[in-house]
């Protein structure tokens, strides 16, 4: 199967996962590169560009750096931003580019801390894996080495259990309401909030997280996460979105149980797409789209849904019957042998000549972007049935 792009795009890439995981923790994030990462990022993937400061930083690598390499004059630059500005951390990556010229950002990292005394760390980046991958080192990194080890619980208010909210970015949930709704969710659960990562909390926020009963993974972002936190503290977790009324009922019963048994759990585990009825196919990122799938089988009564993921799964949330896709034609020919496809508006190019498959457009900011963003609904909590109702 090819793996090129012709009609559709990339979704956000590893180095805008990264960027976007640490957005408001008041780190230094450089990205080393010339300058078109930090442009599309920008202008693409980061829709609080404009209106919330974050210390995101280009190296502006030049030809003659990237034929000699020269990391000296990186190291310099970054040494200096970090005692002038003061971070809590500082994120060392690179483009392609950097990739190709083979620099050791593990070295670079220790040299960085090891001049400034700042935490620093590195991740492992190409630009050619998505914003899952980077994310996933990001929080993962905050949680193993900013997170104290140990410590004393505060007691929690009223005897409520206390949650961690697991990757919560705008590149899956945006800027239109859905991470605060991901709030809602909790309190009219009865769980006490220790933190959200990484979208309304800082930094200082994050470090109790050693205080919670269980972690709730919201998106592939927050996995590996999770598993720091389980290693480090014995915090159970559970893998869903509340999306839909179905979907948060179900949610905040596991985590309730979870809490009991610390036994982890994965929302829709059950739920196999049925043999009758319509064809729906879902396409986007595993854990929204399963617990979308919750939705239409326990809100709406459509029972065969199958999942086409073209993003990483670390969560194994994909059945038997869904594909991880690998190629824009494996995903055309899965939407065209379908009776119904929800995704990104930018995938339905791929149905031109079979406009008798319904199409619901439901966008996804880490694939079209700022384009599509006033469509993009509040789809976490009770209601949203009615909303995808309606469209379907």
């Amino acid at each position: 199967m090819r793996q090129a792009r012709v009609n559709t795009p990339n979704y956000a890439c590893d180095l805008s996962g990264i960027c976007s995981a640490l957005y408001e923790l008041g780190g230094l994030i450089v990205m080393h590169d010339a300058s078109g990462c930090n442009s599309t990022f920008a202008t693409h993937d980061e829709p609080r560009w404009y209106d919330m400061d974050s210390m995101v930083y280009i190296s502006g690598l030049s030809e003659y750096d990237a034929v000699l390499g020269n990391d000296d004059a990186y190291i310099d630059d970054v040494v200096e931003i970090a005692r002038e500005r003061h971070p809590r951390f500082v994120a060392v990556f690179g483009s392609p580019v950097a990739l190709l010229m083979g620099t050791d950002f593990r070295g670079v990292a220790h040299i960085i801390e090891r001049r400034c005394g700042i935490p620093t760390f590195w991740f492992r980046t190409s630009g050619m894996q998505s914003y899952v991958a980077g994310a996933r080192q990001a929080f993962a990194g905050i949680a193993g080495r900013l997170c104290p080890e140990g410590g004393e619980s505060a007691p929690a208010r009223g005897g409520r259990l206390r949650v961690n909210l697991l990757g919560v970015t705008p590149l899956d949930f945006s800027v239109v309401g859905n991470a605060e709704a991901l709030r809602d969710f909790c309190e009219t659960s009865g769980f006490e909030l220790v933190s959200c990562w990484a979208m309304g909390d800082a930094l200082d926020q994050l470090m109790r997280a050693g205080q919670a009963d269980v972690n709730i993974v919201v998106s592939s972002s927050g996995l590996d996460c999770a598993e720091v936190l389980a290693r480090k503290y014995g915090t159970p977790y559970v893998v869903g979105c509340p999306v839909g009324s179905a979907a948060s009922a179900e949610l905040a019963r596991m985590v309730s149980e979870t809490s009991r048994d610390g036994v982890a759990r994965r929302l829709g585990e059950g739920d196999a797409a049925a043999s009758g009825g319509r064809k729906i196919t879902v396409v986007g990122e595993a854990v929204f789209a399963s617990s979308l799938r919750h939705c239409l089988a326990h809100d709406l009564g459509e029972g065969n849904v199958r999942i086409a993921c073209p993003l990483e799964d670390p969560c194994a949330m994909l059945g038997p019957a869904d594909v991880a896709v690998r190629g824009e034609e494996e995903v055309a020919s899965i939407m065209r042998a379908s009776d119904l496809v929800i995704a990104d508006p930018l995938y339905e190019v791929l149905l031109e000549g079979h406009s008798h498959v319904p199409f619901v457009r439901l966008p996804h900011e880490a694939y079209s972007g700022r384009m599509l963003r006033d469509e993009i609904p509040r789809f976490v909590g009770p209601g949203f049935e009615d909303v995808l109702g309606q469209a379907l």
